[in-house]
């Protein structure tokens, strides 16, 4: 819409300066014409006036005019030059002062065209020191019509009135506009506001749709056909979405729930196989009347108990990783919860660094130690027991948001294949253990809107952050 009235009113501009030289043009054409049939008529009044003493030809038109030309010249306010048929100077209203300015006589251009003119008549313009002037020629006739004399006019254009009038309308034109310019901002503002309002909330809600939740449709009245209609596949494509949702949270919990069937048979299967062999060998060797057979009967028992107490931690395992405990928002120190945690740990080459005494987070202090210990077991498990100088750093910060509990250490690291993996269940690089621990830790700082990531170098060690919201 700016646009568009810029551009009407800069046509507008350009036409309306052309109209004026246009009319300019036909003004001073118009103009020249009735001074010069006036000034002819008053000159064949002169040359018929009875009074006039001398016969009425070229060789007296000077003695005709001698004092008439001038008062012809001041009631019409034009100058009058007369010339003979030959082109040169009669006589001229102007003073004799100014005389040398006149052309004393005239080209045979101007008077072939005069004379080949079906009027006799020809005007020819100049532009001299950026003034424009027009020069009219017509034939000036006795009593029988024949010519006696050349009648010149030299007209000066003045376009002052006009140039002061077409200034004073494009004034106006551009008060107009500029009123216009701020009223079309101004509409167009609304009608974009209008048109964007929907498409912004339909932006919104777009932006906000995820398949894991339930997505709300959008409703929006009094919009046009063509956000109505986007609006309308929209809220189509939310239905197919939910019920795709759904089939997919299906599948994905019986797959889940299958894959956790397979590890507990897996994870439960490996105690029972030496189970099995224990009795089946404590069958075939069983003697009654044996001297050793108390001890025998404890290590077969020891055995047995040792077997049924993995398959316990096992279960426990399992159940801690698929139903965890209630979280419990407790406004506890980070820094202290954490080095208490570290007090369960023997090993000497763990330190404890923190840079704040006190650091005030809402957490659950149970799954805040469970978090550490989880941790820094990887830590202590990366590091093979061969290494010789062994660290794992704890160390507890803050930014403007967050409280960060970061663990290091220089252990043999994660490789390129198994980053993507660290954190899903059941995946372990480790002899021993169910792969829960990363995916239990990620599920509990997630819980509480934290995040947890990773850096290592693969032969130098790993670098775990966690940060958790602080309270300010």
């Amino acid at each position: 819409m700016v646009t568009l009235v810029l551009l009407a009113s800069v046509l507008i501009a350009l036409v309306t300066i052309y109209q004026y030289n246009e009319e300019a043009q036909d003004y001073h054409r118009e103009r020249l014409e009735r001074k010069e049939q006036a000034i002819k008529e008053h000159i064949d009044f002169v040359l018929r006036d009875r009074q006039t003493t001398y016969e009425i030809t070229t060789e007296n038109i000077p003695r005709i005019f001698k004092e008439k030309i001038f008062e012809i010249a001041e009631i019409h306010g034009m100058q009058i030059n007369l010339y003979d048929m030959e082109g040169d100077l009669l006589i001229s209203s102007r003073g004799a002062f100014a005389m040398d300015s006149i052309v004393r006589c005239l080209d045979a251009e101007v008077l072939n065209l005069l004379t080949n003119s079906p009027n006799h008549r020809y005007v020819n313009k100049n532009v001299a020191n950026r003034v424009a002037y027009q020069s009219s020629h017509s034939y000036i006739t006795d009593n029988r019509f024949k010519p006696i004399a050349i009648l010149n006019l030299p007209y000066l254009e003045n376009d002052d009135f006009l140039k002061r009038e077409l200034n004073e309308f494009l004034l106006r034109l551009g008060y107009a506009y500029t009123f216009m310019i701020f009223g079309a901002v101004f509409i167009a503002f609304l009608i974009s506001r209008y048109i964007t309002q929907s498409l912004k909330t339909v932006s919104e809600k777009i932006a906000k749709t995820r398949l894991e939740h339930r997505n709300e449709k959008i409703e929006v009245k009094h919009t046009s056909k063509e956000i109505e209609l986007l609006i309308n596949s929209y809220n189509s494509m939310i239905d197919e979405l939910e019920e795709s949702a759904v089939k997919l949270a299906t599948s994905e919990r019986e797959q889940a729930w299958r894959e956790m069937a397979k590890q507990v048979a897996h994870e439960i299967k490996n105690p029972l196989t030496p189970m099995r062999l224990s009795i089946q060998s404590f069958q075939q060797k069983f003697n009654p009347n044996d001297p050793e057979i108390d001890k025998k009967v404890n290590e077969f028992s020891n055995t047995l108990i040792q077997q049924i107490d993995t398959m316990s931690s096992i279960a426990s395992a399992f159940s801690t990783f698929a139903k965890m405990p209630a979280q419990q928002n407790e406004t506890l120190n980070v820094v202290a919860i954490t080095k208490l945690a570290l007090d369960i740990f023997n090993e000497d080459y763990i330190t404890f660094i923190s840079h704040e005494e006190k650091i005030v987070a809402k957490f659950d202090r149970t799954q805040l130690i469970r978090v550490v210990t989880n941790l820094v077991k990887n830590s202590i498990q990366a590091i093979p027991e061969k290494q010789e100088q062994k660290r794992i750093v704890v160390d507890v910060s803050k930014d403007e948001n967050y409280a960060i509990i970061s663990v290091s250490d220089n252990g043999i690291g994660i490789s390129e294949d198994n980053r993507e993996k660290i954190f899903e269940p059941k995946f372990t690089t480790k002899t021993s253990g169910m792969g829960l621990g990363l995916a239990m830790v990620k599920s509990i700082i997630e819980n509480y809107k934290g995040s947890i990531s990773f850096t290592s170098v693969p032969g130098s060690g790993t670098h775990f952050k966690v940060k958790i919201p602080r309270e300010k």
